[in-house]
């Protein structure tokens, strides 16, 4: 039977890596990001192994991915695997500094836009009593740092939210599960950072960070055990870091 994943945040970092990774094990991929020219590209390259479909859309509007979750074509509607990548981190600010429009744009884009998606998606999974809800999360659900506050608090409701939806969809006989990255190596410095490129360097020298095809693997592994094996909440690191302020750094 073939199945089909739905990833949110397709087009770069661990949900591009995601993408290519299921591609090459022939499931069929509906590709979600706000990028349309990435987009296009991702189709046109992983056509040629799966059959893929794309739908351009922020996470962040709830009527916007209602909209095109509704109007995909037949043989994309059921959806197997729902994979809830897309999110954001903002500024790095004490509490009392920080930006209300960042404030806004996690909360919206890690809580909200989970929450509209998975809304969309999950009825069709009750009517059919399975599926696969995949979260991704952060050690920052785990673990609140300094100048963190409403980036952890966003992933802290992640986690909140993957409890809750696998409690709630336990009879229905639905698997959740949440995958907590550390430190990985993909454009989310840069967007913390606003572009500052020097900045988002440096988070990443003097050690190995994950890298985002470490990360699908695992959410590959994870959806690919047995159907009554759930691996409900894994925490993973680079070997050089041992919480989300101690990292192991070669200094010279």
């Amino acid at each position: 039977m073939s199945l089909t994943v739905f990833i949110t945040g397709a087009t770069s970092g661990i949900g591009e890596a995601t993408s290519r990774l299921f591609a090459k094990n022939k499931i069929n991929l509906i590709l979600c990001g706000r990028k349309a020219e990435k987009l296009a590209n991702l189709k046109e390259e992983l056509s040629k192994v799966t059959n893929v479909f794309t739908l351009q859309f922020d996470v962040r509007d709830q009527k916007e991915v209602q909209k095109a979750i509704d109007g995909l074509p037949q043989e994309f509607k059921e959806i197997d695997i729902l994979i809830n990548n897309a999110g954001n981190a903002h500024g790095l600010s004490a509490i009392q500094d920080g930006s209300i429009e960042d404030w806004d744009a996690m909360i919206d884009g890690n809580v909200k836009g989970l929450l509209y998606v998975s809304k969309a998606i999950i009825p069709q999974m009750v009517a059919r009593k399975s599926g696969f809800i995949i979260n991704i999360g952060s050690i920052a659900a785990k673990e609140v740092y300094p100048n963190g506050n409403v980036y952890c608090a966003s992933k802290y409701a992640v986690d909140a939210l993957n409890k809750g939806m696998r409690i709630d969809l336990n009879k229905h006989n639905i698997r959740v599960s949440a995958i907590h990255p550390g430190a990985v190596e993909t454009a989310f410095s840069d967007v913390r950072f606003k572009g500052d490129t020097n900045k988002a360097k440096k988070v990443y020298q003097g050690y190995k960070a994950l890298q985002a095809e470490d990360i699908a693997d695992i959410i590959y592994f994870v959806v690919t055990r047995p159907y009554h094996v759930n691996i409900e909440d894994l925490v993973v690191y680079p070997t050089a870091q041992a919480t989300a302020t101690i990292v192991n750094k070669d200094e010279n």
